[in-house]
């Protein structure tokens, strides 16, 4: 059964140096306050996983968490490039991070066949690209029955998965929906997994579309109101589209955005 722990407690109990951390949301529900708590606790050597790395990876690779990223897309949606992941790729500041690329396709097979305990997914999406010239992970095999030449990508399995969800009851069984991405196949696939919540409830109601992750697959719950901010958690808080387009500028100059990440996330406490 999952436990109920503090943010803080959560980190520093299932994140650690060198670890393959994934950090999934898509659109809404982007564990954004565990990701401050993985920066304020100095975790380093990190390889980032996601599918969309956007504001949140910008901040983790622009304060020197991260040596590797494995994704299928990077931006700041809706605004442009992410800067700070730009710096340390063209410049190695603060450190060199070393990149994997995927489709997004593959990425989301990957999640499933590390949930499945399988060793690798088979797809077509590589096709016509030129990926597999640049990413080692990606390799072309032959049907068994049809001889169809396909890409197989070895399964993603984290060593932690971190994402954030709505609710969670007391015994740990969480409850999300809204717009879902791969949170469940990326917690499915993790050798360990934290989960934040909006709040803690006696009892769940059900929702359309939600989606349950029981406690017997997730290590541990924090509850952290406000978690997923500045991106949303359907049916607690709506995504904050100025902080989107203030952040390529914070972003841009590196003493600015140190500046910023030291008022805004190392000076403060986890829920603030």
């Amino acid at each position: 059964m999952a436990r109920i722990v503090s943010l803080a407690d959560g980190i520093a109990e299932l994140v650690s140096d060198g670890d393959v951390v994934a950090l999934e949301g898509f659109t809404h529900l982007i564990p954004f306050a565990a990701g401050h708590e993985i920066i304020r606790q100095g975790r380093r050597d990190l390889t980032l996983v996601r599918m969309t790395p956007d504001v949140i990876y910008d901040q983790l690779i622009g304060m020197g968490c991260a040596s590797h990223l494995v994704f299928s897309w990077g931006g700041n949606p809706g605004v442009g490039s992410l800067h700070r992941f730009r710096d340390a790729v063209q410049n190695s500041w603060p450190t060199r991070l070393e990149l994997e690329e995927h489709s997004h396709a593959g990425m989301a097979n990957r999640y499933v066949a590390g949930a499945s305990g399988l060793p690798f997914a088979v797809l077509r999406g590589y096709t016509g690209t030129d990926l597999p010239r640049h990413t080692p992970n990606i390799k072309a095999i032959s049907c068994p029955f049809t001889g169809e030449l396909l890409t197989a990508v070895p399964a993603l399995r984290p060593d932690v998965t971190v994402v954030h969800a709505q609710r969670a009851d007391r015994a740990g069984n969480v409850q999300l929906w809204g717009i879902t991405g791969v949170q469940k196949e990326a917690v499915l696939a993790a050798h360990r997994s934290l989960v934040t919540v909006e709040e803690v409830v006696d009892r769940l109601e059900p929702v359309p579309g939600q989606v349950i992750l029981p406690s017997w697959v997730v290590t541990a719950v924090a509850e952290v109101p406000g978690g997923s901010h500045p991106s949303y958690a359907q049916g607690y808080s709506v995504r904050d589209n100025d902080f989107y387009v203030g952040w390529d500028e914070i972003s841009r100059d590196r003493d600015t955005f140190r500046q910023w990440m030291e008022r805004h996330v190392l000076e403060v406490g986890e829920l603030e």
